[in-house]
């Protein structure tokens, strides 16, 4: 029977086990691999999306999990997991060499030699009170060929194993979302350091004279430079800065065009300004970034000075001040992707905690986390990572008091409700939606400073976010039609639809005619028939910019 194969890798010694009982005994008593306790007890996955496979537990409730590449990941009952081996055969080699490993998880090879036998013995010597683990270790390395490795090797093999457990092994409890802790504590790399290696490489090109056009004309390799040289700053890189900021202004207004921007301005030199100005005129959104700058004939010293009141503000020279966010967007786009999904789900899972422990004290959510909340569902979404964008979105949800915020909160949570497959959650999140339309909590401020009451939502008909509540209702009735069970929630849906239709003014109902007309089959009737005037007020300010596919309120 051939070796059973994961990703290309051969585990011979899990092959072995299965069709051998005295070896798999041996497996499970004394060392704690046991096929029979594959079932971990609650459904996980990987972030990654990638396969796993539970092939062993251990008498504490641990699991052991075959990923993709023939890693084997373990997860303790307490919340925590990591890799322990590159294959289950190099896994069986630290389990049967190392049976109190677990013990052993804060070692690493730079503790030396002395110190590993020691607490290796020590452990050790306390197993053997209780029972052997001597010709048993010799027996079943003999039965399933495995070589016979020192404690200090074996320590090698783990460590290395567990500091590769993120990004790509990163273990998530499928139902609530939540990451599970590191097995180990060894200290990592921070995010800043992998993502802006490639950007230092690029950086050293440049002050070489090399690859100027080819960093240049990369918009992530010309992204990640700039960052490098925020971060070492020398008198000689004016040149290549201002080739960088000739080309960054293609891209229009990004961090990174203020950034170069800057990073030029701060030389002073007056010769500067006719560059720095075209940049600022390229369009308008660099107008409008770039506002302050200084026109050409001005003092250099004036110049300076803008360039410095911007660096304190928004930059600076330490990679460690620079928000998660910042890390996150430029690992996406050099392709690191589990690297920026891992760090944004440990930072959703500490605003989660927090949120937990605030709500269990009878404490408010703070507001600090409103805004990172915003940013976490946005960056969850250009990762393609829908149900992580629903967790903070339903985080974010009961944070906003005025009712246009709500109601925008609430359609952005109906629609990634619709495209995760909730339908049932996001008919209710309709409902709620409709509610505070209905009854916007009038005893509420808007915020406007008149003191008088929440008005925000007072001519929401005439809106973008009128068409889009609308085309939402459409979209999920459409979708959600072929769930049998909820034919009737379906059927009040599109009922519902057809009256906040009928509330729209004539251009807001135009444009959801149109969209509609595009995206709707045969399948779902739009009803326009209400009864309400709809063509009342046909010049009300819809806003001029087209109407998207895709809601995308709060």
């Amino acid at each position: 029977m051939p070796a059973v194969t994961f990703g290309g890798m051969s585990d011979h010694a899990l092959r072995l086990l299965r069709e051998q009982p005295h070896l798999a005994e041996l497996a499970a008593f004394p060392f704690n691999f046991d096929l029979a306790r594959a079932d971990h007890g609650e459904a996980v996955r990987l972030a990654s999306g990638g396969p796993l496979e539970a092939v062993a537990g251990d008498d504490t409730g641990g699991t052991y999990f075959v990923c993709g590449d023939g890693s084997v990941l373990y997860a303790d009952s307490e919340g925590s997991a990591g890799i322990i081996g590159d294959s289950v055969d190099e896994a069986l080699e630290v389990l049967v060499g190392l049976p109190g490993w677990h013990d052993y998880l804060g070692l690493a090879p730079d503790d030396g030699e002395e110190k590993i036998r020691a607490a290796v013995a020590e452990t050790e010597e306390e197993i053997r009170e209780y029972h052997g683990i001597d010709d048993e270790r010799t027996e079943l390395r003999a039965g399933l060929g495995l070589p016979e490795r020192s404690p200090v090797e074996l320590i090698g093999l783990l460590h290395a194993a567990l500091l590769r457990t993120e990004p790509d092994f990163l273990l998530l409890n499928a139902e609530e979302g939540g990451a599970h802790a590191l097995l180990d504590r060894h200290p990592r790399p921070p995010l800043w350091e992998a993502v802006l290696a490639r950007g230092r490489t690029d950086l050293t090109l440049l002050r070489e004279g090399s690859a100027w056009d080819e960093v240049a004309g990369d918009r992530a390799r010309r992204a990640l430079a700039l960052r490098a040289a925020q971060f070492d700053r020398r008198e000689g890189d004016l040149p290549l800065l201002r080739h960088l900021l000739r080309h960054e202004a293609e891209a229009s207004m990004t961090d990174e065009l203020r950034l170069a921007a800057v990073l030029v301005g701060l030389h002073g030199c007056a010769e500067d300004l006719p560059l720095l100005y075209e940049v600022r005129e390229t369009d308008f959104d660099t107008w409008c970034g770039l506002g302050g700058m200084p026109e050409p004939g001005a003092d250099p010293a004036e110049l300076g000075r803008w360039a410095r009141d911007l660096d304190d503000s928004l930059f600076g020279t330490d990679p460690a001040d620079e928000p998660l966010f910042t890390w996150t967007g430029l690992a996406h786009e050099q392709g690191l992707v589990e690297l920026a999904r891992a760090a944004l789900i440990r930072r959703l899972d500490d605003i989660d905690f927090r949120a937990y422990c605030d709500a269990r004290d009878g404490k408010a959510m703070e507001r600090r986390d409103a805004s990172q909340l915003s940013s976490l569902v946005h960056e969850f979404e250009k990762l393609g990572d829908t149900f992580q964008a629903l967790r903070a979105q339903r985080l974010y949800v009961p944070l906003q008091t005025r009712a246009w915020d709500r109601v925008s909160a609430l359609l952005r949570l109906a629609r990634l409700e619709r495209e995760e497959g909730r339908f049932g959650a996001a008919i209710r999140t309709l409902t709620s939606l409709r509610e505070t339309l209905a009854e916007p909590a009038s005893g509420a401020d808007d915020g406007d400073g008149d003191g008088d009451g929440d008005k925000s939502l007072g001519h929401w008909q005439r809106t973008n976010l009128g068409a889009y509540i609308v085309e939402e209702h459409y979209a999920l009735a459409r979708t959600a039609a072929t769930d049998t069970a909820l034919a009737d929630e379906v059927r009040a849906l599109t009922v519902a639809a057809g009256e906040l239709m009928g509330r729209l003014s004539g251009t807001a109902r135009a444009n959801v005619e149109q969209h509609l007309a595009e995206t709707t089959d045969t399948h779902t009737d739009i009803h326009t028939d209400t009864g309400a005037d709809a063509d009342a007020d046909p010049g009300a300010g819809v806003s001029a910019e087209p109407t998207p596919p895709q809601p995308s309120a709060g």
